[in-house]
């Protein structure tokens, strides 16, 4: 089989390549070892930036983000017992929009499928050769056919855990942080219209939304928690007192779903190997903290399609070339900011004074200072496209 790009992997950035790439005339053929029904279900971000959300518009494919997409204008900064909010609008003219990681994966596939899109769910044992010129993926498809794909160039979507990031030697930056997110989502209505940030003494604490009668909430925890200790009980009772605030209520409902997830940062550079193109999680990791993960993934693949069109169709190399360069500016952009969220919001473990006062007062600073609060806007809602320097 052949087929001008393989892309390994069926998450936001492998589909939207395949995408973009169609839309330029370049045949792709996507692969996932998942199922489709495991990949649409993986509830994941649900923040998307402004400039992802215009894209999205762009290329055709917000009509349901559009209808079911909830914008927000702001967001808020809880400590002290006291809300401040950060108004995106005023300060940038932009906002955020609320919709879920797994809703843009539904809406890509089916674009793909109705455009007659190549994608092969639950193919196994897959491996890469030949990414010095001729590149190669072999895998077995779900019926136990083992298959070669041969390819002009492979982009390496397949995730932090996947094959692409291992077929290379890349160097490798990496950040611990000493803390976790224990994650419920829940069948209970938002009671307030934008995300909330909470600073408390007992630790970070998030309160976010997927619908309008789900919510999603997170609780700072130590990386080695276990999820079984945490009764739904509990995590309510928690939840109440770091997002204690005046007039603010929490609506309480049932646990959907429960997790902890660990924290780290990771860039691997260069994010290329010969013909072999790594974007999303496969490149880099972010902390949730600043909502840049599936957003980078994106301006990746803006960035990578534009690159191979003119490669494959035009034999020009400057895009490819300038690829990984280009990306990892904005990839550095967005680990910092993540990096700057987390700390600046998530409670030392070992109960630090200094740190808490150091925390309190670039809080205190970023609600007062309208440089500092629009420096926050602007990387939250999303730099535009080409303007990190």
């Amino acid at each position: 089989m052949r087929t001008q790009v393989g892309i390994v992997g069926a998450g936001p950035a492998g589909l939207l390549l395949s995408h973009l790439l169609a839309l330029a005339g370049i045949d792709s053929v996507v692969l996932e070892t998942r199922s489709r029904a495991y990949v649409e279900q993986r509830v994941r971000a649900g923040v998307l930036e402004h400039p992802t959300v215009e894209l999205l518009r762009e290329v055709g494919l917000a009509e349901r983000l559009d209808r079911e997409g909830m914008p927000h204008e702001g967001v808020s900064l809880r400590f002290e017992g006291e809300d401040h909010r950060i108004d995106f609008a005023d300060l940038v003219g932009r906002g955020i929009t609320v919709y879920g990681q797994q809703e843009v994966v539904k809406d890509l596939i089916a674009a793909r499928l109705r455009d007659g899109g190549d994608l092969r769910f639950e193919v196994a044992d897959v491996t890469l050769d030949g990414l010095a010129d001729t590149p190669v993926i072999a895998y077995t498809d779900a019926d136990g056919q083992r298959h070669e794909l041969r390819c002009d160039v492979v982009a390496g979507c397949d995730g932090f855990h996947g094959i692409s990031r291992g077929a290379y030697a890349p160097e490798m930056f990496e950040r611990e942080y000493p803390y976790a997110w224990l994650g419920i989502l829940a069948k209970a209505a938002p009671t307030h219209h934008e995300l909330v940030y909470a600073n408390h003494d007992r630790g970070f604490a998030l309160y976010s939304m997927r619908s309008p009668e789900i919510t999603r909430l997170y609780l700072q925890v130590p990386p080695d928690t276990d999820v079984h200790d945490w009764s739904d009980a509990r995590i309510w009772d928690e939840l109440g007192t770091r997002l204690a605030a005046e007039g603010f209520t929490l609506n309480e409902g049932p646990v959907l779903e429960k997790g902890v997830t660990g924290m780290r940062s990771v860039v691997a550079e260069p994010m290329r190997h010969g013909r072999l193109f790594l974007a999303g999680d496969a490149a880099h990791i972010v902390p949730p903290t600043g909502a840049k993960g599936m957003n980078l993934a994106i301006a990746d693949v803006r960035v990578l399609a534009d690159a191979l069109t003119a490669f494959l169709a035009r034999g020009d190399e400057r895009g490819v070339d300038a690829y990984s360069d280009t990306c990892l500016r904005r990839v550095w952009r967005a680990e910092h900011f993540s990096w700057w969220m987390t700390s600046m919001l998530h409670v030392a473990p070992d109960g630090d004074a200094f740190t808490r006062r150091l925390q309190l007062s670039q809080l205190r600073y970023t609600v007062s200072s309208r440089a500092a609060a629009t420096s926050l806007a602007e990387n939250y809602t999303g730099l535009p496209y080409g303007g990190v320097r």
